[in-house]
């Protein structure tokens, strides 16, 4: 899929900044090959992915997800999913938000906290550390956020919350959102609060 991501990404570049007619109908047919290549893989419909995958104009820069690791009492906030998988709280940065004030938006969205960004925990690339879904490139940023007040309340993205120590993970959490290796890695960092920030 990384091959496919990558024509798709010089075709969009090309479409963009090319400027003869012959190789603009060749960018597009590119783009339309790349989708063809993803749908293969993935089994997703070609029109869907075309959707997602080809809708961009400009540059193709990766999306930016931010997770918040919230800690109460020594545990570690997360939430639970609507397909039933726990994860930790976060989503895609708004164009209107900052890292930080993401981070906190998707706590209060999610699990009804107000939290405080207080640290950059890690900044990881998505093909790295989780499973890859997704059609274009994701830079993941792991925020330490210090809980401020806030109690659970139902939403549209979330059934329930729990806070986990690092022996009581759940099983089944959304891989493509954190994984237990990342949570882990979020202990880490709130037990030593020197340490430095993580990035690939």
């Amino acid at each position: 899929m990384g091959v496919a991501i990558r024509i798709q990404s010089i075709a969009q570049a090309g479409l963009q900044y090319g400027k003869d007619s012959y190789d603009m109908e060749r960018y597009a047919e590119l783009r339309r090959i790349a989708a063809e290549m993803i749908s293969a893989k993935t089994d997703i419909p070609v029109d869907k992915v075309y959707g997602l995958f080809c809708g961009e104009a400009g540059y193709q820069t990766p999306k930016i997800d931010t997770r918040a690791a919230v800690f109460v009492d020594d545990k570690i906030l997360l939430v639970h999913e609507n397909n039933g998988t726990w994860s930790l709280p976060g989503g895609w940065c708004d164009v209107d938000q900052s890292v930080a004030s993401n981070a906190e938006k998707e706590v209060r969205e999610e699990a009804g906290f107000t939290v405080t960004s207080e640290k950059i925990i890690a900044v990881q690339d998505w093909r790295k550390h989780n499973v890859t879904n997704y059609a274009y490139g994701v830079i993941k940023i792991f925020v330490l956020c210090k809980y401020e007040s806030g109690k659970f309340e139902e939403n549209i993205e979330t059934t329930e919350i729990g806070f986990f120590g690092k022996a009581e993970l759940p099983d089944n959490l959304a891989a493509e959102k954190c994984t237990k290796e990342q949570i882990l890695m979020c202990f880490d960092s709130y037990e030593n609060q020197s340490s430095p920030t993580l990035f690939d």
